[in-house]
């Protein structure tokens, strides 16, 4: 979508010279696409050498002696021939140029020495554009048009803005992100990994790691016995007589993984969960008495994402999804789906996530399910929203061809928006696999079936989470709440003898022997982010109390024993953060 907006023309405007500055160094070069993207742009090239950082020190020169030339961004229309002659060297630029339908308008943009074929909009001269207030970010490869089978391009990011303060703050929100970044923390604490040479795309738990996934869950198994929720397992693997009838194969077979022939069959990983629980499902019949079902799983699943979509956990291959699927009648759709949203929204505010805002996607062009059924589950996704008085938005004809669906989004702790819980129905499935529930008047009728996720997927979901705190997990998510440290060898007994009562009272302590110096230890507790300390020495063992240090660098001193679990398990049970 055209961004036409002040600052999108700015950064429109700033790709086009940074083209003509990357033209002056590389007279020969190929030129693809440069938008302007949110808080940017970028440009495509095809360069006859790989770029450095010093070339884009370079290119930025150019591109502030450009701006201050004052050049004027002109729009000239011409015909498709003369658009062929001007870019007779310019391969990329003939096969935009040919994308072009028939008898639609063949725009160009003129800066001094520099043409482009551009819709456009921009500044209106090069005047417009502040030579302090951009900069560029980085370099990456990028196919063109998006394929693995064209020719890779040389892509370069920048930013700009209108002054320079923005710019400024916007270097330091790039710089909180990089502190933040999943992948850097989960190294730095010990979390988790990923090997390329094992399989990309797949996580690898540490044991650290491991322990804040089973807090999580064991939240997730709880709250949903307590909501009414039966949990179910599947296997992980289905024929393909499954895949067929619940239409992945023909809608979803490149994100996929190649079958598995076993037994004269075509086995498949699971992309989902939901046809397993449709068999579950159609192990007996139902009656209107004994839904709804509501039936949750942590199914791990496998889907074939491209090598250049990975991204940490944020992108895998195989992923835990914290599923569910609810089997309604039609009469018990508008309080199931209410619940759903209340239990959403609990469990986004019990791991620390308070602006959320709601989008509801409706009926596409093309979908499945007749009109009333789609009006009356988009009327109960209103309702929902509308009666927790969320904040929310129409995404019209943004449902999926099978349902209309509210997707949940949360601001973290620096602003940036992570789309968690989804909420969806279903009208195709209940229909492939003729699911039926025989009501009150004893004619069998379709049930109504909702796709839900609170937290999207366990891996997804922990790399938002690590990012949102930077690291620092409020205490009852924390992989260890308690570093006990003594402060010499004289004091290890009472140490052992505090660290095992903590255990045994059912925290996650762990105590540090080592011979390193006591500041050291203090150092590393601090580097690992653990929330508590208790620093034992020679007046606390023979006072039989405790010095606590908070990992804020908050100290309290001559506590008992009692006084301190007290007040941690509040703290844990609040799941506050310090």
């Amino acid at each position: 979508m055209v961004d036409e907006t002040r600052l999108g023309k700015i950064r429109h405007s700033m790709a086009h010279v940074m083209a003509e500055a990357v033209i002056e160094m590389f007279p020969s070069c190929q030129i693809a696409i440069g938008p302007a993207i949110e808080n940017g742009f970028y440009y495509d090239f095809d360069l006859p050498r790989p770029l450095t950082e010093s070339d884009l020190e370079e290119i930025t020169e150019r591109m502030k002696k450009i701006i201050s030339e004052n050049k004027e961004f002109k729009r000239i229309v011409v015909s498709r021939d003369e658009a062929k002659k001007i870019f007779k060297d310019q391969k990329y630029k003939l096969e935009l140029l040919d994308a072009i339908p028939e008898g639609e308008e063949v725009s160009l943009y003129n800066q001094g020495a520099f043409t482009d074929l551009c819709r456009g909009p921009h500044v209106e001269s090069t005047k417009e554009l502040n030579k302090d207030a951009f900069k560029l970010l980085s370099i990456a490869g990028a196919y063109w048009r998006g394929k693995e089978t064209n020719p890779m391009l040389t892509r370069i990011y920048g930013t700009a803005w209108e002054n320079s303060k923005d710019l400024r703050l916007y270097l330091e929100h790039l710089s909180d992100i990089e502190k933040r970044d999943h992948r850097k923390i989960g190294k730095e604490l010990d979390l988790f990994s990923l090997h390329e040479e094992a399989g990309p795309g797949l996580v690898y738990w540490h044991p650290r790691g491991a322990r804040i996934r089973n807090t999580i869950e064991n939240f997730w198994r709880e709250e949903h016995y307590k909501n009414g929720y039966e949990l179910v397992y599947t296997p992980h693997v289905g024929r393909s007589w499954l895949w067929e009838t619940s239409g992945h194969l023909g809608f979803y077979k490149e994100s996929m993984y190649p079958p598995m022939e076993m037994d004269k069959s075509d086995y498949y990983a699971k992309p989902m969960n939901c046809p397993f629980h449709i068999m579950i499902y159609q192990n007996s019949k139902h009656s209107y008495r004994e839904l709804p079902f509501r039936w949750a799983e942590l199914g791990t699943v496998y889907r074939y994402e491209k090598a250049g979509a990975l991204h940490g956990l944020m992108r895998v291959r195989g992923f835990t999804q914290d599923d569910a699927h609810l089997f309604v009648t039609p009469e018990q759709m508008d309080d199931e789906i209410l619940e759903v949203l209340r239990f959403s929204l609990y469990m986004l505010h019990s791991f620390g996530f308070d602006d959320i805002h709601a989008y509801i996607s409706t009926r596409p062009e093309k979908s499945v399910g007749d009109e009333k059924m789609w009006e009356d589950a988009t009327k109960a996704l209103m309702k929902a929203v509308e009666k927790e008085g969320l904040k929310f938005d129409i995404d019209k004809g943004g449902g999926a061809f099978y349902g209309p669906k509210i997707d949940l989004k949360v601001k973290d702790a620096i602003g940036r928006e992570w789309q968690l819980s989804t909420v969806q129905f279903d009208f195709n499935l209940p229909e492939r696999f003729k699911l039926t529930f025989v009501d009150k008047d004893g004619v069998e009728k379709r049930p109504y079936m909702i796709h839900r996720a609170l937290l999207g997927s366990i891996e997804r979901f922990f790399g938002v989470l690590i990012e949102h705190y930077a690291g620092a997990f409020p205490p009852w998510l924390s992989p260890e709440q308690v570093m006990v440290i003594p402060v010499a060898e004289s004091t290890n007994e009472y140490a052992k003898e505090i660290f095992r009562k903590l255990r045994a009272d059912g925290f996650r302590a762990e105590i540090d022997l080592s011979n390193d110096r006591f500041n050291a230890k203090i150092r590393k507790a601090q580097q690992l982010k653990i929330p508590y300390m208790v620093i034992l020495g020679e007046k606390e063992m023979n006072s039989s109390l405790l010095s606590i240090r908070e990992r804020t660098g908050k100290q309290k001193n001559g506590l008992s024993y009692e006084e301190f679990a007290k007040a941690l398990k509040e703290k844990i049970d609040s799941k506050k953060q310090l």
